[in-house]
């Protein structure tokens, strides 16, 4: 027996803005919105989902856990997630083919380069 993968779970100061972020820089909807949580997806029937549920305490270190993002077009996409929010970050990662940025609060995740062939 083995399981499925359904969400990953953020916690947010502020759940709905950062969901609505994600799903901007995702392409996602939301497919679930309560005062607890809200999910985003690709498409309502599509797993996995992020789901992000309120926290009351600001995030304070360097996350254990950070989504890759892999675009057609790396340096377009940075500036695009910069221009919505997001900031350039250092966690050690030194001289990388990847950028690190920040969600607008703090989550870490990478911007790969394309695949090469």
């Amino acid at each position: 027996m083995t399981s499925v993968w359904e969400n990953l779970t953020v916690d947010a100061r502020d759940p709905a803005r950062l969901a609505r972020w994600w799903a901007e820089a995702l392409g996602y909807q939301i497919t679930t919105e309560r005062p607890d949580e809200v999910e985003i997806r690709q498409s309502a029937d599509r797993l996995p989902g992020l789901v992000f549920v309120p926290v009351s305490a600001n995030k304070e270190r360097k996350n254990r856990l950070h989504l890759d993002l892999r675009p057609a077009d790396q340096e377009a996409e940075v500036e695009r997630l910069v221009d919505m929010g997001a900031r350039h970050v250092d966690v050690g990662q030194r001289d990388v083919e990847w950028t690190v940025l920040a969600d607008p609060e703090g989550n870490e995740f990478c911007v790969l380069r394309p695949k090469r062939g």
